[in-house]
């Protein structure tokens, strides 16, 4: 195995054990019962002397600073020390960060292994596949026990002869517009052509997309792309978007899921999910 492959297996070690870490001190916070998990073994006497090395001797550093106690304190510390090393790994997931950090959105990429790339996309769903680079992903329902009963929750998609139906392409530009949207939260402030930041956003949503290379090609669940491929989904803003359905209607867990829009990309090597969701 390679330098590259430990530095990445530590990273992800870490970034786990925060993540873990985050949701104890969370049920903690709340006033519940939880067990802290253990840290994994740090990098004493380390002798490597990369960027990724420096990395890890960053966040175990942290790690060890953080305050146990109050419990708000706790959760925030632990928290902020997660996406600081997310956003420090890569400029990818700086930029998925800046973007999609506050709203209730799923992101994901895959491996394309089959010629149907639906079947790449319902394993995404399904949380079968990690990304092939390492990279970010954001799935707050990952651990969430709705999965029980609905197993890709919050998802509950077709089987992969139905995505045609439901999916319409994008032109690259559009695509951009459609991701960088997902910034905004359904129905709440400002719509997103009215931010000041609007076009610093754009400019992460287009680096998002460029992942998936210049041959890359994008669809989506929004109903009026089928007439309008090369949609402004910036002009047209979120609320009230029109989409054909991926989402479950069970009621669970005491939130009921109301709106989405997706954008899927697909590379000959790489399949990307981003779904935005609305929900009370």
């Amino acid at each position: 195995m390679s330098t590259a492959d430990d530095d990445r297996i530590a990273l992800d070690l870490l970034d786990a054990h925060l993540e873990e870490l985050w949701r104890a001190a969370d049920e903690l916070q709340r006033g519940n019962r939880a067990v802290v998990p253990e840290a994994p073994r740090d990098l004493a006497g380390a002798a490597a002397d990369d960027a990724a090395t420096e990395l890890l001797r960053w966040g175990y550093g942290e790690l060890a600073g953080i305050p146990r106690f109050p419990a708000d304190v706790f959760a925030r510390s632990v928290g902020g020390t997660l996406m600081e090393l997310r956003r420090r790994r890569s400029p990818w997931n700086a930029a998925a960060l800046r973007l999609l950090d506050d709203p209730y959105v799923f992101l994901a990429t895959g491996p394309r292994r089959h010629e149907d790339w639906a079947e790449d996309v319902l394993a995404l769903m399904h949380r079968e596949v990690p990304d092939p680079r390492g990279w970010l992903r954001m799935d707050a329902d990952r651990t969430n026990n709705a999965r029980n009963a609905v197993p890709a929750y919050p998802f509950e998609p077709p089987p992969a002869a139905g995505f045609q139906d439901r999916l319409h392409e994008l032109e690259p530009a559009a695509a951009v517009t459609a991701l960088a949207v997902m910034a905004e939260e359904w129905g709440c402030g400002q719509p997103f052509g009215n931010w000041p930041e609007r076009d610093a956003l754009l400019a992460d949503a287009r680096f998002l997309l460029d992942r998936y290379g210049p041959d890359a090609r994008f669809w989506t669940n929004a109903v009026d792309a089928a007439s309008d491929p090369a949609r402004d989904f910036v002009q047209a803003g979120l609320k009230g978007t029109r989409v054909h359905g991926f989402i479950t209607g069970e009621y669970i867990n005491g939130l009921d899921l109301f709106e989405e829009l997706g954008l899927i990309a697909v590379s000959d090597d790489e399949v990307g999910v981003f779904w935005s969701f609305g929900a009370y």
